[in-house]
């Protein structure tokens, strides 16, 4: 039987992203628990026989074995695309990270605005079944981001690990014909960054090395505000140095800004789309001209791809160029930016006027997994 008494308990919010899935506690100003979105198998089971060791190991636990593991991730794009192992992540979070049961609070997780009607259904079954939640809700990524904000009208601009949108919002909702996707992210940034450094002569391929470039990213990397003006500085001026975990250092110059660069211009990378500045003007474009300025004075950054330094002057810089002069552009982009999904939610999911908002497991066993459809959009 369900107990509408279950509703009162803080909630577990799961954001899921390509990257990173953050968890943590409705009210609570940051995730409990921010760890990789990955599941490792032993290369080998020979390696592993009488060592006690894992079938397989979720986040921290298989990054600290990369070297005998064979990495999965179960998002791609934004999409779940391997279920068996997103269970396997969210069970681990459960047990190990927040150390509750899903069984005692219901919990919110977060989707892109393109995931699929199956998908989400997929979801529900998932958790309603598989780990016996007394009720759930699904909310979009992009309106949590907003919402971190404290505002229900603008454009998001979400770039995490696996996918970069553009969602504009207009009192508190997703105009889902506006939205512009782009496959290219954080991941893509640093496997075009790997390519860049092999100029140098710098070769990273292996698993292990694949995170010290995401390091460099990291830690160097910025967006250049006049790019071509930038490649024609001298390479010393350009030069930063990267102690590498060995204790040797390299050099490396203009790849810092050339790899950031392919946000704006994927075709850098091989990859015939829009950059982001484009992406937003179709977004605003595809809206009713009325509210135009609304959404322009509101563009909210958020995902971990939008911490580059010297991004939101770039934005700012290219959409003046390609908006009318008569309407002010206006770039927010909040510190914490990396968290905003998960900090939107925590702040929605603490309204009490929230409460009504939940899909309980007896709106489960009366509709099945389209239950979700009449209060989640």
């Amino acid at each position: 039987m369900f107990d509408p008494k279950v509703l009162e308990s803080p909630a577990v919010i799961l954001d899921n992203g390509s990257g990173l899935c953050k968890a943590g506690l409705s009210g609570e100003q940051m995730p409990r628990s921010v760890i990789a979105s990955v599941v490792g198998y032993p290369k080998s089971k020979a390696i592993m026989i009488g060592a006690g060791q894992k079938d397989y190991y979720v986040g921290k636990e298989a990054q600290a074995k990369r070297g005998i593991l064979t990495f999965k991730y179960p998002m791609e794009h934004g999409i779940v695309t391997s279920w068996d192992d997103m269970q396997k992540i969210w069970k681990y979070v459960y047990k190990y990270e927040l150390r509750m049961k899903a069984s005692e609070r219901p919990v919110l997780l977060t989707e892109a605005p393109l995931n699929t009607l199956p998908n989400r259904e997929k979801m529900t079954e998932i958790m309603f079944e598989g780990f016996r939640v007394p009720a759930m809700f699904v909310a979009l990524q992009a309106l949590m981001a907003l919402y971190a904000s404290a505002q229900t009208t603008g454009l998001v601009l979400d770039s995490g690990d696996g996918v970069t949108l553009t969602v504009p919002v207009y009192k508190g909702h997703c105009l889902l014909h506006g939205v512009s996707r782009l496959d290219f992210a954080g991941r893509d940034i640093t496997k075009y960054l790997a390519r860049l450094l092999l100029e140098n002569g710098h070769s990273f391929t292996s698993t292990a090395e694949g995170e010290i470039v995401k390091d460099i990213k990291e830690k160097l990397c910025y967006v250049a505000i006049e790019p071509s003006q930038k490649m024609k500085e001298k390479p010393r001026k350009l030069t930063r140095e990267y102690i590498l975990p060995d204790g040797n250092a390299i050099q490396v110059g203009n790849q810092l800004f050339r790899a950031p660069e392919a946000l704006f211009v994927p075709a850098n990378a091989g990859i015939s789309a829009p950059g982001i500045d484009k992406m937003i003007v179709q977004s605003v474009k595809k809206c009713d001209g009325r509210i135009h300025s609304d959404i322009l004075g509101n563009v909210v950054l958020s995902g971990g791809s939008t911490l580059f330094h010297g991004l939101s002057e770039r934005l700012l810089k290219e959409l003046q160029v390609q908006t009318p002069s008569t309407i002010p552009v206006k770039i927010i982009a909040p510190q914490d930016r990396m968290f905003s999904v998960w900090i939107g939610a925590s702040v929605l999911t603490s309204l009490k006027t929230f409460r009504d908002m939940w899909v309980t497991s007896e709106d489960y066993k009366e509709r099945g997994p389209t239950a979700l459809q009449r209060k989640c959009f």
